[in-house]
């Protein structure tokens, strides 16, 4: 039995008859975390090139990995996304319209490292919101996103840990950080 449903409809790849989610949607979500995921690259990367100031080296090597692992997320995505039949959505155009997180510059360094701090809580609530949705209809992008969701966990540990290193505050202070 295993064996015939198999060999019928090879064309699917690794969709199965057993896989239990709509494709289609899937796609799509993920599609969005891609978007979120490019949009953290790119403002990492601003912060990493603008990042000045006395503390400025150690917190610019820290947005430089940050940008490095949010690409490696954006791969990951992009690979799930082409195993699911579908293609990754990478036109600039569109990206901030599907990020869930913003891009924001920052003014100065704090700024900067908060904007990132909540970029990050952004996507930990919004990818654990995909993880639960996933559920058993699809654990391969499921797994995916919780490898994903603990990275963005260990980003934002380590930026709430660059703030109080400098001795501000998280995220509602006075900073711009308190406006999203």
């Amino acid at each position: 039995m295993l064996r015939r449903r198999a060999r019928e409809n090879m064309e699917c790849g690794a969709i199965t008859q057993s896989y239990g989610a709509d494709r289609q949607v899937v796609i799509d979500v993920l599609n969005a975390a891609l978007a979120t995921e490019i949009v953290c690259v790119l403002r990492y990367k601003r912060h990493y090139f603008m990042a000045q100031g006395i503390a400025s080296e150690s917190v610019k090597a820290e947005f430089l990995e940050h940008a490095n692992e949010e690409q490696q997320h954006a791969d990951k995505l992009c690979e799930r996304i082409v195993q699911l039949g579908g293609e990754p959505d990478l036109n600039p155009e569109h990206l901030a319209e599907r990020s869930h997180s913003q891009y924001v510059e920052g003014k100065d360094l704090v700024d900067m490292i908060r904007e990132d701090l909540v970029a990050e809580r952004i996507a930990i609530d919004s990818y654990r919101e995909i993880v639960q949705w996933l559920a058993d209809r699809d654990p391969t992008s499921r797994r995916v996103m919780e490898e994903i969701l603990a990275n963005e966990e260990e980003h934002a540990e380590d930026l709430g840990s660059m703030l109080q290193g400098m001795g501000t505050s998280g995220i509602g202070g006075n900073g711009s950080a308190a406006r999203q």
